[in-house]
């Protein structure tokens, strides 16, 4: 049998039993992660262990049953609250499990649309490996956004991690810089992170010149750092500049909106965190855009 060359591979899409499944899976086990992400948001910043003991009430420190600790279900039912001291729980558990899960199932819509990720415009993933790199990326992020935004500190876990980690997964799964080689995958992870780190460094030294205190914590420099051992220089300047915008935005809304002064500290983690995410999901048909504008712009002059 003789297969044409320009046919298209195929895609879970055509068995539709199969595909709803491994949706459901992708979901699930994001929520799980997201169980996971809400212990170590909890623990990390006040020096405890992220494995022992298990899930305990941080009102009652009552150990929760694992009935109570199944992931979105238990909080619906308990309705946020402690079965033994009835202590309100709060919905970011919630949130951070439904969050991580859709995460998840993002990342495996755009592996499963290997044609061209038609999915809400979703950058197609070509090779699997990627797949699990991503959900690893998108777990870190969501730690070191909530722990940012309660203690204005993203973990040495993630953004230490993040670097010694990033490097040798490129290595390993050179596909997250767009090649094939391994030393090429490892050649511009080293870049990247090099680029990340040292930009973003400039940046705050830059801002303590200008406005005479710290404007830049180094825990977002090394972030940067671990973003581009991840996925290159690229998404360094694409997150950025998206980050700056973002950030600009909601600063400026929340000074509007009487909940902020202009000299109020904002934790600047979750703004990268988010333009990475972009990145990660739509950030190549996002710059091909730019590009065509631009291209379109120079034509009509």
């Amino acid at each position: 049998m003789v297969i044409p060359y320009d046919m298209p591979p195929l895609s879970l899409t055509v068995f539709p039993l199969w595909y709803t499944f491994f949706c459901l899976l992708a979901f699930v086990w994001g929520s799980c992660i997201g169980s996971f992400m809400n212990a170590c948001i909890y623990r990390i910043p006040h020096g405890l262990s992220v494995s022992f003991p298990r899930s305990f009430c941080p009102t009652c420190h009552m150990k929760v049953a694992w009935f109570d600790n199944i992931p979105i279900f238990s909080w619906l039912v308990l309705r946020g609250r402690c079965r033994c001291c009835r202590s309100y729980i709060s919905p970011r558990y919630l949130l951070v499990e439904v969050l991580v899960g859709i995460l998840f199932l993002l990342t495996w819509f755009k592996y499963d649309m290997v044609m061209d990720g038609r999915l809400l415009g979703l950058d197609p993933i070509m090779h699997w490996q990627v797949v699990f790199c991503y959900w690893l990326v998108v777990a870190g992020l969501v730690l070191g956004t909530f722990v940012d935004f309660e203690h204005f500190i993203i973990p040495d876990r993630v953004t230490i991690g993040g670097m010694i980690v990033g490097v040798p997964l490129s290595v390993v799964v050179p596909q997250l810089h767009g090649v094939e080689r391994m030393w090429e995958g490892g050649l511009w992870s080293l870049v990247g992170l090099a680029v990340g780190f040292f930009l973003l460094w400039m940046v705050g030294w830059v801002g303590r010149l200008i406005f005479k205190k710290e404007a830049m914590g180094f825990g977002d420099v090394k972030l940067m750092g671990a973003i581009g051992a991840f996925f290159g220089w690229q998404a360094v300047v694409f997150t950025l500049v998206v980050s700056s915008f973002i950030g600009s935005a909601i600063g400026i809304a929340l000074v509007l909106g009487g909940k902020r002064q202009m000299q109020s500290r904002i934790p600047y983690g979750p703004y990268l965190s988010l333009a990475v995410l972009i990145w990660m999901y739509w950030g190549q048909r996002l710059v091909q855009v730019y590009v065509d504008l631009m291209t379109l712009g120079v034509g009509l002059d």
